[in-house]
Parts: C-alpha cells; structure tokens; sequence
C-alpha cells in the first residue's frame, strides 16, 4: 500500500505520525511519501522538502509568501501524480492542502482525504461544499463536525482528538518540577502565546503586560512560560522587557516531561487560542484564553465569525465556562483581572473540562488507530 501524507505544522505531524502507525499496524507493508516533520520522518517518511516551509498563517502572511506557497504546492501536487498512492492525506493546514489535493483530483482518480475538518462551524461555511469537489473522505477531531462535511456530500468519520492519548505529569512528576525550579508551594501562571511566529510576537507584547499586572496585584506568583523551539529566541528576547521574568522552558532542552510537568503543576494558565486549551482541560489546569491578529485579518475574520466563542472546551463542552479575549478585546486590564477570578475560583471549569474529554474520546480506541481504520474503510469503499 502507497500512502502520500502532508503535514505542515507540529499539530499535523504528531496527527501524521499517529496515523502512520495506524496504517502500518492494520495494513502491513505501508510505503510512505510527503511532507512532514521529525515524528512523521521517524515513522518512516521521506520530506519532500522541509516541513516548515509551508506553515504559515494569517492572511497578510499567507500574501506575502505567495509565490513561495505556489511553487510548493505544485512541485507537491506532482509529486503525488507521480507517485501514484492508493490515498491521498492532507492534513489540516487547508491554504496549503486542499490547495494540492484540487490539483491531484484534477489529473487524477487518487483517493483524497483530509484529515482535521475545517472550522466551517466559525466562519466561511462554504468551505464544505468547495472541498467536496476534491475531497472524499474527512477525518474530524471534533464530535459536532461530521454533520456540516456531509450536508456537502462527503465521509466524515469522528476520529477522536490526539489530545486524550497525550501523557499527563503525575503527582511526583510536578513536586519534581517545582523543586527543581525552586517554586515551592507558590501559586503559579502558565504563560502560553502560542507557537507560531507570527502570533506569538503579537502576543507577547501584550501578555508581558498581563505579567507586570498580575506581578503587583500578586508579588507571590510565579510565571512559567513553555516556549516550542521555533520561537525560543523570540521568547527569549521578549522577554527581557518584561517587569518580571518568568522560568522559560525549552522543550528540545529541558525536555517533554517538563512541559508536562509545567502543563499539571500550574494553578492558571493563560494561552492562545487554539488547540492548547485541550492540552489544558486533559490535564485539568484552568485557563485563561487570549488572542490577536492583525488589523486586516480581524476585520475580515471578525466579520464572518459564526459563533459566540472559539475556545474549543466550550464548543466541546457546549459551555461557555472559559473566559476569552479575542481581537480588540485582548487588553491586559480586563485579561488580568480574568486570570485573578480564576485563580480565586478554579472549580467553576472543572466540570466543562471533563465533559470535554470524555466527548473527545478519552479511554477509548487512540484517535491515530482511529484514523487509520477509517481510511483503509474508506478505500474499500
């Protein structure tokens, strides 16, 4: 069996890899072809050119990189003529993907499958129907999303999210970390901005803020900010304006486990928006959910948004339990006074929280494993 898989950020590889031991597992002899990153090329892929080459986000980003983007995605769309795979699987990153799999179904009878559904539940819900015309098959994280991808004429198998296989610190994992970084019993703050250039020199201006608030309303807290390698150097520079310093761990120095660690050990965090509020929930840490664009993406993005949050434990949870301050709304003042309420009264979460594991599939068959028997159920098909 051929399999041609792209991936264009860490979230997609660590998806990626997960599937590729699915298929290898179910299917046998598996040959793998693509893009991706360190997981996926453990598995056995060889990157067609490097990952990050293609992550970008954000629509002046996104035009600004335009002529790079569009050679790459031809020289990828060829590349999967050329191979001939029995599938096709892109993941996530839709500027990109879907971008390629058009030009595949174009020339081509390749199976297709997108795996992570596009938010057509926030924004621009003629997404579904435009992909229809050369996906076949998706793969949803999210329990509510099959029904919008098969009102447009697709497959859509819930496959569960990756975060419910994600391994939680225990009890000795965080009084280790919390020794070992001198914090003793002090209440501490997680400090999120994300993991994406663009967006975390966006928001750490603003969250060093919040820091220097937080730090003279409360002198006994203390900050821990978990920086992912590729914008390590921003947070390390930021940073050294801020009123107060926090502990920066670097996760390809210090570590995964002190990650983990940081993640349970927290009393509060305040993140990006994204897919780190369910790292959050599955390690039973509150939050505080905080996000910015630039100008011209707000306005476009704040006029087609459908729904009244885009923090994912409350659409899971069918709550609205998380505060978040997103776009013009994302000021220090009320963020920090945000951060303060819940540090005072944690509970109110807990429960929206757990709800939302359970929805995403925690105790049952790994959302890779899943992945991977919908594809090879869709290919018999």
């Amino acid at each position: 069996m051929r399999v041609f898989v792209i991936a264009g950020e860490a979230s997609g590889d660590k998806l990626g890899a997960a599937l590729m031991a699915g298929l290898r597992k179910h299917a046998g002899d598996v040959t793998f072809e693509g893009i991706g990153g360190d997981r996926m090329i453990d598995e056995g892929l060889q990157s067609l050119f490097p990952m990050d080459e293609i992550s970008i986000m954000g629509i002046t980003e996104i035009l600004s990189q335009y002529r790079h983007l569009k050679a790459r995605i031809r020289q990828t769309a060829e590349a999967v003529l050329a191979a001939r795979p029995d599938v096709l699987v892109t993941i996530d990153l839709p500027e990109f993907s879907l971008r390629v799999a058009r030009l595949v179904k174009a020339q081509s009878d390749i199976r297709t499958v997108h795996y992570v559904a596009p938010t057509v539940w926030a924004w621009r819900p003629g997404r579904a129907k435009k992909m229809a015309a050369h996906i076949d098959q998706v793969l949803a994280l999210l329990p509510f999303e099959p029904p919008y991808m098969e009102a447009a004429g697709m497959r859509c198998d819930f496959v569960g999210h990756p975060v419910v296989t994600d391994p939680v610190a225990s009890t000795d994992d965080i009084k280790t970390f919390r020794a070992g970084q001198g914090l003793g019993e002090a209440p501490l703050i997680l400090i999120l901005p994300g993991s994406r250039r663009s967006e975390v020199s966006r928001l750490l201006p603003v969250f060093g803020e919040v820091v220097g608030k937080l730090h003279t309303q409360r002198p006994d807290l203390r900050f821990v900010l978990p920086a992912a390698p590729n914008v390590a150097s921003i947070v390390a520079e930021a940073v050294t304006t801020w009123p107060i310093k926090p502990i920066i761990l670097n996760p390809s120095v210090d570590g995964m486990a002190a990650k983990h660690a940081a993640f349970a050990a927290a009393d509060v965090a305040l993140a990006a928006s994204g897919t780190v509020s369910l790292e959050l929930a599955a390690t039973n840490t509150p939050m505080v959910i905080a996000y910015d664009m630039n100008w011209l993406s707000r306005q476009i993005i704040g006029r087609m948004l459908r729904v009244d949050t885009v923090t994912l434990v409350n659409l899971v949870s069918d709550t609205r339990a998380i505060p978040e301050f997103i776009g013009a709304n994302c000021q220090p003042g009320p963020i920090s006074d945000a951060v303060l309420a819940t540090l005072d009264n944690p509970e109110a979460q807990r429960s929206a929280m757990k709800l939302t594991m359970e929805r995403l599939g925690k105790g049952g068959v790994p959302p890779g494993e899943r992945a991977a028997l919908a594809v090879l159920d869709g290919l018999k098909k």
